[in-house]
């Protein structure tokens, strides 16, 4: 968790700091073979060289990129959890609760979605 340390000293909220950090660290936890890396300014978890999903910082909400697939395959889940979505992030705002199932599904489609993926970003 050290690559992300520049990233999260940076959050000057420290609820959204503190939160920010524990997402990144179930993940983490939860998904071990992932790498964590930052790119792009943004923390991200990576498998065999291709992105997985990314997490970056806004005034009112927490932005999780699964990729454009990764959103649509969830839309309805997204819905359900009350947060709203975008065609490239999903936004968990900072007074709701984290859905970590939903998280959970969203990156373990990614990581066999893109089981045989040599590219870092779907095209």
């Amino acid at each position: 968790m050290e690559v992300f340390e520049t990233y999260l000293a940076g959050i000057d909220n420290p609820d959204h700091r503190d939160r920010t950090e524990g997402i990144l660290a179930w993940v983490a936890n939860k998904f071990p073979n992932l790498e964590p890396q930052i790119k792009w300014n943004t923390p991200m978890f990576s498998d065999h060289g291709t992105f997985i999903i990314g997490f970056s910082t806004a005034k009112q909400h927490l932005s999780v990129s699964p990729e454009e697939v990764g959103i649509a395959n969830f839309a309805d889940d997204i819905a359900q959890a009350g947060y709203s979505a975008t065609k490239g992030l999903i936004r968990i705002p900072w007074n709701k609760p984290v859905n970590y199932e939903l998280l959970e599904k969203m990156i373990e489609f990614n990581i066999q979605d893109k089981a045989e993926y040599t590219d870092f970003w779907r095209k």
